[in-house]
């Protein structure tokens, strides 16, 4: 028997529909990446699986138990399938101990002696045991967010449920979170996790749900969804996550707003710093220091970015049409010396009238 059975979950509002006809089962020890596009009930589905949103129609089976069914035990249903909110829900006036203690002793009747003996056996897990006396106000975002996982598996749940864990926290503290989650993972624990850190979802899950118009429109192995999609709007989504494509002219770019896009892109794929620099690098001393001062005021450049993750490298493309030129001829020596060290190769191309300049960054 199937831990989870999710039988044509429908959830409507006033004024929209985002989940109509949701069918899946989730196996004991699964984990289970889900994605899709912002608005498409990614965090609605969750909440209606522990009962946090009533269904409109449809049936979730968990255990054995039809959680629709009249006299239903909703308090003990929550007690075996915890949830780990995106803005971590700490109790502020309690310190971090007693967070992760409260329900043991109020729901599940264990000694305080109990409860703090296993509150401290899981923030040890967690990296937190020198924590156990401070106040959620004195952690950081993502030692907040270990707290609240470790208060979860105080209630030894079943299965955990992730609604977007990392999507609060400052870029240099997701790591400390997914690290959690991957040994929660080794440990066999079952898990369903709404991210959008896609690599994260490649390396930690065995299943994707790709959700869009409503339903799981694709499912399957890490590999399938993100190497080899199916469905029409699978593969936008992927191609989409895997690179960035704009036009400017020089008159108008906006160097503060367009290297905040290819940060955030970079957050989302989950680069090493040291990557993401290089490409900032290249970046500025191709386009910012060398190509940008040569360019008429109304050229459209074309750039992109793209990353491949079986190369583990990715290509920064500027390209424009005008008179043919080498624009790194008369490169200054310095943004010559710093560009060339933070690429594998640059290329340069004139064909038809159009110039490109093409850098390939490695992780």
């Amino acid at each position: 028997m199937s831990l989870i059975e999710i039988r044509h979950l429908s959830k409507a509002y006033e004024n929209a529909t985002p989940l109509r006809n949701v069918n899946a089962v989730v196996e004991k020890g699964d984990v289970i990446s889900i994605i899709g596009p912002s608005g498409t009930g990614k965090s609605t589905l969750l909440r209606c699986l522990n009962r946090l949103e009533e269904p409109t129609s449809g049936t979730v089976v968990f255990d054995g138990e039809d959680l629709g069914a009249a006299g239903r035990d909703l308090t003990r249903v929550r007690r075996k399938m915890g949830m780990v909110f995106q803005s971590f829900n700490l109790y502020r006036h309690m310190s971090v101990i007693e967070n992760i203690m409260y329900a043991p002793v109020k729901a599940l009747g264990l000694s305080r002696e109990e409860a703090y003996a296993r509150g401290m056996r899981l923030l040890r897990a967690v990296g937190l045991a020198e924590k156990e006396n401070s106040m959620p106000d004195e952690l950081s975002g993502g030692q907040k967010q270990r707290v609240a996982i470790a208060r979860t598996l105080a209630m030894e749940p079943e299965v955990i449920l992730f609604d977007e864990p990392t999507s609060a926290l400052d870029p240099t503290m997701v790591g400390e979170v997914l690290a959690v989650i991957k040994r929660l993972a080794q440990d066999g624990m079952t898990m369903l996790i709404v991210t959008h850190e896609m690599r994260f979802a490649r390396s930690v899950s065995n299943r994707v749900f790709y959700l869009d118009q409503g339903v799981i429109y694709e499912e399957g192995t890490p590999e399938e969804i993100f190497d080899r999609p199916k469905g029409e709007l699978t593969r936008r989504f992927i191609n989409q996550l895997d690179g960035i494509k704009r036009s400017f002219s020089p008159a108008t770019f906006d160097y503060l707003g367009f290297i905040t896009q290819v940060r955030e892109f970079a957050q989302r794929k989950m680069f090493a710093p040291a990557y993401v620099n290089r490409i900032e690098m290249v970046i500025e001393e191709l386009y910012l220091q060398t190509i940008l001062p040569r360019l008429p005021q109304e050229t459209t450049l074309e750039f992109s970015l793209e990353h491949s993750d079986k190369l583990g490298s990715c290509e920064v493309t500027f390209s424009w049409v005008g008179e043919p030129e080498d624009p790194l001829a008369d490169m200054d020596g310095l943004s010559r010396k710093l560009a060339e060290h933070a690429a594998e190769d640059i290329e340069l191309a004139c064909e038809e009238g159009v110039t490109t300049v093409k850098a390939r960054v490695r992780e």
